[in-house]
């Protein structure tokens, strides 16, 4: 049976109670055909005690599914994302060990510089407490501070700059080694300290943001919805290695990505991931300046 969606929400089924305080979802516009799912066929069961949540939906039950829906278009620019930040683990790592990992009279291991990384979180944190969410307040005249929308944009679009800075640097890496004088590995430092901010803004705010829109009863999976980003993004970045590197193989010997990098582009490889993330960037504005945050209603 085809049902016609009401122009009046109020019109749309949810359980009333005059006894009992609850916190229902207010209804949306958007993605009207689900409403469907709470149109009144039978007002003499809908309220009563309505037999099955199949055959009759609250609002709240269809906004719920609603914020899923909206959340997924965020979730997947974060597996980009995440495919990006994995580089960190893999590629920076494979760059600083044809580097001159001599600083001083230390050496340092290309693997420690994560250590580097987690302390650069730490510093942009205290610097977004401290410093630019105060700075936002005293720019914005009603004292607003950036969104979790914005904030997390804000780590979509530093990724683009650490990639930048990764190829830019391994571009001056080869000129260096044409030159017989390598690079020292602390040239790396400002690609961590960026994929830091990027962190910073995006996967901490990530989490909060996933876990403040989750219906009450899925708040817990939602969270690890989000954290599944960092997991997806690893096996993206292995599927994106693994068919760069056999592509231009195929293209010129030994590619871009051989086992002597100093025989290969990685730049061109981090040029790529540049791209991606910019791509991502824009994807992901797009569906942020249309997200429309959950309300609830207490009644």
């Amino acid at each position: 049976m085809s049902l016609e969606v009401p122009d009046d929400s109020s019109l749309l089924y949810e359980v009333r109670s005059n006894h009992i305080q609850r916190i229902k979802l207010a209804h949306s516009d958007d993605f009207r055909f689900l409403d469907r799912a709470a149109v009144i066929s039978d007002l003499s069961s809908a309220y009563g005690n309505r037999q099955s949540s199949w055959s009759l939906c609250t609002v709240t039950e269809v906004e719920e599914l609603k914020i899923l829906i909206r959340l997924l278009p965020i979730w997947v620019t974060g597996i980009f994302f995440g495919a990006a930040i994995s580089q960190m683990h893999t590629t920076f790592i494979q760059q600083g060990t044809v580097m001159n990992t001599k600083i001083g009279s230390l050496t340092i291991p290309p693997a420690s510089l994560y250590s580097f990384e987690v302390i650069c979180v730490t510093l942009w944190v205290l610097a977004v407490d401290k410093v630019i969410a105060p700075a936002t307040r005293m720019y914005f005249a009603n004292g607003v501070e950036l969104t979790q929308l914005q904030r997390i944009g804000i780590g979509r679009f530093l990724m683009i700059f650490a990639m930048a800075m990764a190829a830019l640097l391994e571009t001056k890496r080869l000129q260096s080694i044409r030159e017989a004088e390598p690079l020292s590995i602390a040239w790396q430092f400002p690609q961590y300290f960026i994929i830091a901010g990027a962190e910073c803004f995006a996967v901490i705010t990530q989490l909060e943001f996933f876990h403040g829109q989750a219906p009450d009863s899925m708040k817990s999976m939602l969270t690890a919805f989000a954290l599944l980003t960092t997991a997806l993004g690893n096996y993206l970045s292995s599927a994106i290695i693994t068919f760069i590197a056999g592509v231009t193989v195929v293209w010129q010997s030994p590619g871009w990505i051989p086992d002597d990098l100093n025989r290969g582009h990685l730049d061109y490889y981090y040029w790529c991931f540049a791209a991606v993330s910019l791509a991502n960037f824009v994807v992901y504005v797009y569906f942020a300046s249309k997200y429309k945050l959950k309300k609830v209603v207490i009644s």
